[in-house]
């Protein structure tokens, strides 16, 4: 049973517990309001496709239609109380007719395809407590009727939209209200006066919207909240010291908001806080009170101002499962008490003046559920730790990069059976690629790029069952805080792990040796990426079996043969470039093959296509990469003008265009 079905039933107990028929049973001797009749007709027209068995001639019992609920109520009569048509692929617009509905409840059309504008007659239906529009293409001004005939709305969800404009002051009205989602839309302006009103109000979610301004002391009224989250918006100035009143408060985020200053006291000391993530730029040290935030589980302070080395006291969190206290000025080393907190599972202390690693990983060897470690751009210049007795045995995600770390790969890896994330690029790490890698079966990307690696590619890397299996999907549970890509805060931005595409990056490293044929194997990678190494051999036609790729890039080596005819079949190929090479004969035709630029084969000195003798000679080093040989219909600039202008001519004669 759904939410709001659970809602429908709660709120309608005391009819059914008096004997009052169910759903079902009403069909039995039900009779026509026309109201509503006319009201659910008039919505279907709107729509761009009716919906499903909605017929009022085959059954004329509405209240047998899908998503639709109906009930007995004294004085009235059998009425629909429940509108309920989430996730149904709905299309069109809102016609004013549906706020015939005069009796109902709950309306829930969230997750489809709606447009255009809300009538406002829609928010004067008196008996509303449960509105759901989320997750549709709705856009103009949050309706001002909102309460203005009744005050027992409970639930209001207008998430990810197009709403504009502020919002509106009469929401204060909504009494009853314990639930305002308006996340994910363009409203701007401060929080009206009136919203802090709502003394029932439990969740209020206002990410992602364009808010600015100063963060009002009066939230600190809202006595019932227990999630409250601004991020992703432009609120700026001091956060006021109104934590002491939210004895409730469970979450609070204010991330990617212009705040400044410290963090206030009462918020520092607040017991029921579960999580707090704000990443803005916030000064002074790190000051949190553990002995009295007892419940503390997720704390992202990263990309801050906050300076000094990591608090000691850190630690009497024992609940803290997430630590985010990346992108800040702190110092040091990681407190030796760290070794307590036996529930975390995700650290990142990337792009930091942290340093001795070594001591580092002996500390969080103690946490033995620790499955992300995010160390990006910390540690410069220190060797990597070979410590015998490191065991990270639940480890899944693990970033060094960018830190100019020396030595080798470390064994102890190799104990990390559960790795789906490895990314160690832009080190100075040499030797070779362990073997070892392809007993990794849960492991889908790995980033060794910009090193210094030396030997040949391990074919066991050909091996590791994630990538061989197409369909592999991770679990990959919601990180607290963000990942990248590229070791820094410039690439692509996500929340989950299991968001980054499969991708073996080896570029930009000194290996030599053959490009193994059961590369083809692996049937889930989507980015393969081995250019500016030294490879040998030819390009083995078995790699058309990696059907999911999308990225392709083996320049910069020594390659030698044919391109293989078999690659065109790679249908989702978008970048492919094997461009300064020893390739030669003729350059594949068909399928993505004919959208791949001149580019992607300049510097191979035997290459040609579309049965030309054109071939890609080698640029100047100035020219290499911005610059191709102009050619027109295969041939050389200079001829291929005259041919052109001739051409042209004939063309003009034959069409009759240049003469009658």
């Amino acid at each position: 049973m759904g939410f709001y079905s659970l809602l429908l039933w709660v709120t309608f107990i005391p009819f059914i517990s008096f004997g009052t028929s169910t759903h079902h049973e009403l069909s039995h001797n039900f009779t026509v309001n026309h109201n509503d009749l006319k009201a659910l007709v008039g919505f279907s027209n709107c729509l761009e496709s009716g919906i499903l068995k909605w017929n009022s001639t085959t059954s004329p019992d509405y209240c047998t239609w899908f998503g639709v609920t109906c009930h007995a109520l004294p004085g009235v009569g059998t009425r629909v109380v429940g509108l309920e048509l989430g996730s149904t692929r709905l299309g069109g617009k809102i016609c004013e007719s549906l706020a015939g509905l005069d009796e109902l409840r709950v309306l829930n059309l969230s997750h489809n395809f709606l447009s255009g504008f809300i009538p406002d007659k829609l928010f004067q239906i008196q008996n509303l407590e449960v509105i759901d529009l989320s997750n549709n293409y709705f856009q103009g001004s949050i309706s001002t009727t909102i309460c203005t005939s009744s005050t027992r709305l409970q639930v209001l969800e207008l998430s990810s939209n197009f709403f504009s404009g502020k919002i509106p002051e009469n929401l204060g009205n909504c009494s009853s209200l314990q639930y305002l989602f308006t996340n994910g839309n363009d409203l701007s302006g401060s929080l009206p006066e009136s919203i802090f009103q709502l003394q029932n109000l439990s969740v209020l979610y206002l990410q992602d919207n364009k808010l600015s301004g100063p963060l009002n002391k009066r939230v600190g009224n809202l006595s019932s909240l227990v999630e409250l989250d601004i991020s992703n918006n432009g609120f700026s100035g001091i956060l006021p010291n109104i934590f002491w009143s939210l004895t409730r408060l469970k979450v609070f985020s204010a991330e990617s908001n212009r705040f400044t200053g410290q963090l206030p006291a009462s918020l520092v000391n607040s017991p029921s806080l579960q999580m707090l993530i704000i990443n803005n730029s916030l000064s002074g040290s790190i000051n949190l009170n553990c002995s009295a935030m007892k419940n503390l589980t997720s704390l992202g302070l990263g990309s801050n101002l906050f300076h000094g080395p990591i608090p000691g006291n850190l630690s009497n969190c024992l609940r803290l499962e997430a630590i985010n206290l990346a992108r800040n000025h702190i110092s040091g080393g990681i407190p030796f008490n760290f070794k307590n907190l036996l529930s975390l599972t995700q650290l990142s202390l990337s792009n930091t003046s942290l340093h001795n690693l070594s001591t580092t990983l002996e500390v969080l060897n103690h946490c033995r559920n620790l499955s992300t470690l995010v160390l990006t751009m910390s540690f410069y210049n220190e060797e990597m730790p070979q410590g015998e007795n490191l065991e990270f045995s639940n480890l899944e995600v693990f970033v060094l990069a960018n830190s100019h770390i020396r030595g080798s790969i470390p064994k102890w890896l190799s104990g990390c059976k559960k790795l789906q994330m490895l990314d160690l690029s832009w080190n100075h790490l040499s030797g070779s690629i362990p073997s070892w890698f392809g007993q990794f079966e849960n492991l889908f990307y790995l980033d060794l790029s910009n090193n210094s690696f030396s030997g040949i590619i391990p074919q066991k890397l050909t091996m590791i069952l994630s990538l061989q299996n197409r369909n592999f999907s991770l679990e990959g549970a919601l990180s607290n805080f963000p990942f990248y890509t590229g070791g820094n805060a410039k690439g692509m931005k996500y929340k989950k792990v299991s968001s980054f595409r499969p991708s073996l990056f080896l570029s930009y490293n000194k290996l030599q040796g053959p490009i193994w044929p059961s590369f083809g194997n692996l049937k889930g990678l989507h980015v393969m990426d081995l250019k500016q190494n030294s490879l040998t051999g030819p390009i083995p036609q078995q790699l058309s079996g990696m059907t999911m790729l999308e990225n392709l890039d083996l320049s910069h080596n020594k390659l030698s043969g044919e391109i293989p005819q078999s690659l065109v079949v790679l249908s989702f190929l978008s970048i492919f470039d094997v461009s300064y090479n020893e390739l030669h004969g003729k350059i594949p035709t068909g399928g993505q093959f004919d959208t791949f630029p001149s580019t992607s084969f300049e510097g191979n000195k035997g290459l040609y296509r579309y049965g030309t003798s054109t071939t890609f000679m080698p640029s100047s080093p100035a020219e290499s990469h911005d610059h191709q040989k102009l050619e027109i219909i295969g041939l050389p600039f200079g001829f291929g003008v005259i041919a052109g202008f001739l051409i042209t001519i004939a063309m003009c004669f034959t069409s009759g265009w240049m003469f009658p």
